[in-house]
């Protein structure tokens, strides 16, 4: 009796050494996610951790935090993660979660249908002044005589610091602050000839940090000349506008003085052609002659008057 208990000990010993979950009121209780960690780069935190496999099922997690206050008077509120109350993935993005520089908890369990695992948390909690911040990556432009720097975006709470100056001995650094990247900032207007250059970094205020600076990348402004084409072509411009804009103006001048004042051109039978004098007499003579023939020809049609003038034959 006593070699058969012994026996079915040992079997039992062996059978729940052999399962991996271990039975509470008849439930398996699923694996808690491990290896918890939180990687934080440029105000961006993500929580990762190593997924719970369980063959032919589909793992979810949630995620919660407690911030400072609830940690010191609240120790039994946790709050659900904005992004990630039920995710598949075995991440999450806590960025919108940490609002504060002060130290966060964290915690993440499995879930699989209505069961359940133990939280998991990292081992120390999570202060967003831990982040590492990286130079950004920037584009140096010369257009034309103008220094342009276009920097990386690294999102809204970044702002860069940027150092430029005209490379000579004894030159002078210049700074200026750039809220925002993704956006062309213009910087200074070149000497031709002059070298210039420029580095960069990242600053963030709510925590008091910031990174080193980006490599240095100078620029040079060649000296232009002008081409002869450009400049046969100018000088060939030029006596145009001076023979065609005064022609034009006195053509419009023209144009208006014939609209406004039109010429008239008299017949030659109203034109004036001798003395005032003598086209008086002229006249004078020309009226006694048309006087005369008038009377004749009166005196032609009046009755009687044939018979006057046959009389005295």
């Amino acid at each position: 009796m006593m070699i058969l208990e012994e026996i079915s000990s040992s079997l039992m010993w062996l059978f729940c050494a052999l399962i991996p979950c271990l039975l509470t009121d008849g439930v398996a209780v699923l694996p808690a996610p491990q290896n918890l960690t939180v990687q934080s780069t440029n105000m961006k935190h993500l929580l990762i951790w190593s997924p719970v496999i369980v063959p032919g099922e589909v793992i979810h997690y949630s995620v919660e935090y407690q911030g400072e206050y609830e940690s010191l008077y609240l120790s039994h509120i946790w709050i659900p993660s904005s992004w990630c109350s039920s995710t598949k993935d075995p991440e999450c993005d806590i960025t919108d979660d940490i609002t504060a520089t002060v130290p966060y908890n964290l915690r993440v369990r499995a879930v699989l249908g209505s069961q359940t695992s133990a939280w998991s948390t990292p081992k120390h909690p999570f202060n967003r002044n831990s982040t590492i911040l990286t130079p950004p990556g920037m584009e140096v432009i010369k257009d034309g005589f103008h220094l342009v720097i276009n920097l990386e975006d690294l999102g809204p709470q970044l702002e860069f610091l940027v150092v430029y100056w005209r490379r000579e001995p004894g030159a002078k650094e210049h700074v200026k602050t750039v809220r925002s990247g993704g956006i062309p900032v213009h910087l200074e207007t070149m000497e031709s000839g002059a070298v210039y250059c420029v580095k960069a970094q990242t600053f963030v205020k709510v925590i008091g940090r910031q990174s080193a600076f980006s490599q240095t990348e100078c620029v040079k402004v060649q000296g232009e000349t002008l081409p002869l084409a450009l400049a046969l072509f100018a000088f060939v411009g030029f006596m145009l506008i001076l023979v065609v804009v005064p022609l034009s103006i006195w053509k419009m001048g023209q144009l208006l003085r014939y609209s406004c004042c039109p010429g008239v051109v008299l017949p030659n039978t109203l034109k004036i052609t001798s003395s005032p004098q003598k086209l008086t007499s002229c006249r004078k003579e020309e009226m006694e002659v048309c006087t005369m023939s008038m009377l004749s020809s009166d005196e032609l049609f009046r009755p009687g008057s044939s018979r006057r003038k046959e009389g005295p034959s």
